[in-house]
């Protein structure tokens, strides 16, 4: 006997759930004059900045998880809007150093104001930026996060007479 359809997967609730905060953030900033990807590597480098640091574009993708040519595009397209400068890696000449104009600092501080008060009504279902669940759900998120990707290749020898 059939109970129903089942509910929808947690696959399909992670997807919608990230477009509609990706949609909300989107028309947060775009009086500022950035997309929520823009505000996602400007925000990171803007934290990076603050904690000494003047990463390379590869170093901002792998924090932020983006691919590494869509952060040279962003970066491109934020440095013709004047907010953030690109200059090659003395250490390595094929790297390229980023870093937030006096323009861009000033959008990325508008720009996280902006977000913080938005993820705080977003937030309000489970009590809010600092509520306990919020915590708890960000755990859980960062478990999700932090596995690997791919399951280890059935025919690869370093998984040979191991059990899933």
């Amino acid at each position: 006997m059939s109970k129903g359809a089942p509910g929808p997967t947690p696959g399909f609730l992670v997807w919608r759930l990230a477009n509609k905060w990706r949609v909300s953030v989107d028309r947060a900033v775009a009086p500022l004059g950035l997309t929520h990807a823009q505000y996602s590597l400007v925000a990171s480098l803007y934290g990076m900045q603050r904690g000494g640091e003047r990463p390379s574009q590869r170093r901002l993708a792998d924090h932020t998880g983006l691919e590494a040519l869509y952060v040279s595009k962003l970066a491109r397209a934020l440095e013709s809007a004047g907010l953030i400068e690109r200059t090659r890696d003395p250490r390595d000449p094929r790297a390229v150093q980023l870093a937030l104009t006096e323009q861009g600092q000033a959008v990325t501080r508008q720009a996280i104001t902006v977000v913080q008060e938005l993820l705080q009504q977003l937030l309000q279902p489970l009590g809010g930026l600092d509520a306990p669940r919020t915590r708890a759900f960000t755990d859980e998120l960062t478990t999700l996060l932090d596995a690997p990707l791919a399951p280890p290749v059935p025919n690869d020898e370093s998984t040979k007479g191991t059990r899933p």
